[in-house]
This record gives C-alpha cells, sequence and structure tokens, in this order.
C-alpha cells in the first residue's frame, strides 16, 4: 500500500498533464447527506462508487456558507470578500465577477480546453456577467437560485419567472415548480453531450456542473418522485446520483475515466429551517447562513484513477480555494495575474499520508465582510458575532420554512474541532498560546480583507465587477 500512496503522489506531482476535469458542485447538501456519512432514508450507489474508486474528504470547506460567495471562491481560488461577492446576488443586482478575474474556465481554455457549464450560475445575473464572459464555451442554465421566482412562500410576487439561459440568451421562462421539474435531468443530458463533443473532437475538457437541488423549491423528475423512504429531499437526492452516474458512463463509454478528474461537492451546508426538505449536518453544528461547521462543511468526493488515492478517507482540511492552484500545477497552467488565497492540494488529492493542510489558516467570512472564523490545524477560533439558529425546533415541513431567531450571539471561543466538531466546548483558557497565535492571523487577515465587525477596510479588497443601473 505504501508502495502505491508513493506512485500516486509522484504521478501527481510529475510533468504538466490534461486531465478532463468534471466538478459537480451541488446546491445547500448537507455534510450527512451522503449515505456514507449518515444518510439511511435515500441510496447513492453512483456516489458509493465513485468514493470506492476515488478519496471522500470529510473535512473540505467552502469560503462562505451562501450561494454566490461559495461559487465566485471554488472559480476563482480567491475569497469571494475579496473580490467584492458578498452573499447571494439577487435578479437584478448590477454587480458581478469583474473582468479581470480568472476563473478556473479562462485559466484552462488557455491552454487548449473546452468548457462548459451547466446548472446554476449566481455570479452575476446581466448579460454581462455571464458565463461566456467569464471562459465558458457553452452554458445552459439558470443565473441564479431556483427560489427567486414568484413561487417563493415568503416571497411570491418580488421576482419575474426564472430565466432559462443557453449562451447569453433567455430560451424559457419557468414560473411553475412542474417547469423545474425536468432542470436535473436536461443539465445531465446536456453535460454528457459537451463531453460527446469534446471527445469527439479529441479536446481535453472542463465540465461544471452546479446542480440548483437540493436547493428549496425541490424539484425532481417524474422518474424520481416517490422513489426514496424520505420523500421529497430523498427523491431529489437520488435523481443528482443519477446524474453522476450519467456521467461517469459517458467517461466509461468513450474509456476516459483514466484521463478524467471527477469532483462532488455541496456549495454550503443546508438550509435547515426548511425541515424535511432540507438535508443534514450530522454531528456538526448549525447549517447554511452560519460559519460553524453545519454551514461551511460540506461533502466532497475525488476520482482519479491512478492519480487520486483509491477506496480512501481522507481528514485532512482544506477548502474550495485551493481547486483552482490545484489544477494550475496538474495541468501545469500559469496562476492568474491577479493575486489568489487558494495554495496547491495536490499532495491532499493524492492521498500522501504526510500531506497536511495547503495552508496554514483558513478564514470564515459572512454577510458583508465579518470576519466571523478561523480554522488553523485543529483550533477553530469564533470571534464575535451574530448568527442565526432553529435553537433545537424542528424546521418547516412541505416546503414551508419556519423562522429562525436571528439574535443568537456567539461569543469569543476556541473550538477543538479535532475532538469537539460540534463546537460546544470553548478551550480559550486552556490553551493561552495557541489563542495568541489565533487572534493574530485574526489580525492579519483584518488588515488584507477587513472586518466590518471591528470596522476595518482591508488593503488586499478589490471591486466586483459593476454595470450603470440596476439592470
Amino acid at each position: 500500500m505504501l508502495h502505491l500512496i508513493t506512485l500516486l503522489v509522484s504521478t501527481l506531482a510529475a510533468e504538466p498533464q490534461q486531465p478532463n476535469i468534471v466538478v459537480m458542485y451541488v446546491d445547500d447538501m448537507g455534510w450527512g447527506d451522503l449515505p456514507s456519512q449518515g444518510a439511511t432514508e435515500w441510496k447513492m450507489p453512483n456516489l458509493d462508487r465513485l468514493q470506492d474508486e476515488g478519496t471522500r474528504f470529510t473535512q473540505f470547506y467552502v469560503a462562505q456558507p451562501v450561494c454566490s460567495a461559495s461559487r465566485a471562491a471554488l472559480l476563482t481560488g480567491c475569497y469571494p470578500n475579496r473580490l467584492g461577492i458578498h452573499g447571494a446576488l439577487w435578479p437584478k443586482a448590477p454587480h458581478g465577477i469583474h473582468e479581470d478575474e480568472t476563473t478556473i474556465a479562462e485559466m484552462l481554455k488557455a491552454q487548449g480546453y473546452t468548457t462548459g457549464v451547466f446548472g446554476k450560475w449566481h455570479l452575476g445575473t446581466q448579460p454581462f456577467f455571464l458565463p461566456p464572459n467569464h471562459g465558458f464555451d457553452e452554458f445552459l442554465g439558470i443565473p441564479y437560485s431556483n427560489d427567486m421566482w414568484p413561487g417563493h412562500p415568503e416571497r411570491p410576487k418580488q421576482w419575474p419567472p426564472l430565466p432559462l439561459i443557453e449562451g447569453r440568451d433567455t430560451i424559457e421562462r419557468i414560473d411553475t415548480l412542474d417547469g423545474q421539474a425536468p432542470l436535473t435531468r436536461r443539465f445531465t443530458e446536456r453535460a454528457v453531450e459537451f463531453i460527446d463533443r469534446a471527445v469527439e473532437s479529441e479536446t481535453p475538457f472542463f465540465c461544471y456542473v452546479p446542480h440548483p437541488q437540493p436547493h428549496v423549491p425541490l424539484a425532481r423528475g417524474e422518474a424520481f418522485a416517490g422513489s426514496s423512504e424520505q420523500g421529497w429531499y430523498g427523491d431529489v437526492m437520488q435523481e443528482i446520483d443519477w446524474s453522476m452516474g450519467e456521467i461517469m458512463a459517458a467517461l466509461d463509454r468513450h474509456e476516459i475515466a483514466d484521463d478524467t478528474l471527477v469532483i462532488f461537492a455541496s456549495d454550503n451546508g443546508p438550509w435547515l429551517n426548511y425541515g424535511d426538505h432540507a438535508g443534514t449536518v450530522a454531528h456538526l453544528r448549525e447549517g447554511k447562513g452560519t460559519t460553524f461547521e453545519g454551514g461551511v462543511r460540506v461533502p466532497c468526493i475525488a476520482r482519479w484513477p491512478g492519480r487520486v488515492r483509491p477506496d480512501h478517507i481522507s481528514d485532512v482540511h482544506w477548502m474550495t480555494i485551493d481547486l483552482l492552484p490545484t489544477i494550475a500545477a496538474i495541468t501545469g497552467a500559469p496562476l492568474p495575474e491577479r493575486s489568489i488565497d487558494g495554495a496547491d492540494a495536490t499532495a491532499v488529492l493524492a492521498g500522501d499520508p504526510d500531506a497536511g493542510p495547503p495552508q496554514e489558516a483558513y478564514l470564515f467570512y459572512y454577510r458583508e465582510n465579518e470576519l466571523q472564523a478561523i480554522r488553523s490545524g485543529r483550533w477553530k477560533l469564533h470571534l464575535p458575532h451574530s448568527y442565526r439558529s432553529l435553537e433545537g425546533r424542528p424546521g418547516g415541513s412541505g416546503g414551508v420554512p419556519i423562522k429562525y431567531n436571528y439574535g443568537m450571539h456567539q461569543p469569543l471561543a476556541l473550538y477543538d474541532i479535532e475532538v469537539d466538531p460540534a463546537e460546544s466546548i470553548d478551550v480559550q483558557h486552556a490553551h493561552p498560546e495557541v489563542m495568541a497565535h489565533m487572534l493574530s492571523l485574526a489580525e492579519a487577515a483584518r488588515s488584507d480583507l477587513g472586518d466590518k465587525l471591528t470596522k476595518r477596510a482591508g488593503a488586499g479588497r478589490r471591486e466586483p465587477g459593476r454595470i450603470e443601473g440596476d439592470g
């Protein structure tokens, strides 16, 4: 086994290669929603196979626990607040990723890749900010979250029908749940067609599949209605698993599985106040919209036969910001001209037993530039901030949420995440040297990226792209 691991690590770190890359980034799936991490009321045989043939990362993080910010980090290798992207961009938002920022798609396109995105974008809703302006050759999807439409239970008439866009053009407008039901299948079929064409043209490809599900409103294809023991949410999870199965089958059909890095992850934790229409966090604390583990630690599986260690579970922590520099290292692509925050995680990806986290510390910002938490080694520092919670109450039912308590306060606290992933025991007084170091990391972050909680501007923040007016 040691010889195999050494071979995998050396192979991944060898001469630059041009593997195909598939990233499936689902929406609001909780850490506990993988059957291998606790889910029992639905089955995911294709994801089970993916992890049997690859590595499941149990401490993989997103940069922020909300849609747009999380996606900005994934695609640019930057903390989203560095780029001026906060929260979830609304339908008429006049801003998006700046044209001078570099996405994974732009980086790989310069290396000769063909690039496609099929699903939810949410990084700028105006035509200037859509995927074709950020390195993607093909786009079929929705520009923002699927609940930003007239069917929202709390804002029934605030938003227009949900646009389905191809390239830069709206080809349909969806205003019923029945209209959303085919989307997972349509995005999957389009992704498979994209792979077929890329193989035919003998071109390496980057296929990004950010499914809008299982974000509410839950929408399942007819073939999956009633397929799970749980109900709507379980049915949706099984359709997502089907989607991964279709993509894996395409790779097998073309005999390119060994030449393809496949990554599966979620953009943040579950939207807990939706109850039976939301996922689970298992033993972690809180969910989406918080910087506790349930909000920022997400499912992650990677497979690349011969390069990523098979049938392996890794507890090394790393983050979405590390994907761009890791892919750059694998393909030999130069890093973006503008500075990024991620680091090369090829050793972690390969399963090197000596590999530690790619960076000394990971920052967790939320809302409009609030530095709320920092992870370094086994330690996680929470800085004083307010947060939302259900306070142990069950969530809503049938797609109708209950209200959070937004008056919760998290005091300054230090948690040992290795033994206390529930973030329940403050150990700051037992570790004064650790606290001093963690606070110094907080100060460095504030100098660079700012911190609204302490009224710091930050010297390293950049402006997002903007258009005139409100769109």
